[in-house]
């Protein structure tokens, strides 16, 4: 897989989102990161060194995805 380097502002804004280590849905990713692609951006994070948790949780007929950074890529 072809990765963005860490410089890549798109993986920049992620970055500043997760910073804080706490669990973050896909939607506030979105929202605060201003990307669409969340799953792809965390992928890409992962390979530049990032530990990235995701949990899944359904609810009624939806399932919620929160990413939460456990070490930061160096």
């Amino acid at each position: 897989m072809h990765h963005a380097p860490l410089t890549s502002p798109r993986l920049q804004r992620v970055l500043a989102v997760l910073k804080d280590g706490r669990p973050h849905t896909t939607r506030e990713i979105v929202r605060r990161a201003h990307v669409v692609a969340v799953n792809s951006c965390i992928s890409e994070l992962r390979a530049n060194g990032a530990e990235i948790l995701c949990t899944r949780e359904r609810k009624a007929d939806r399932l919620i995805c929160r990413y939460t950074m456990t070490k930061a890529p160096e």
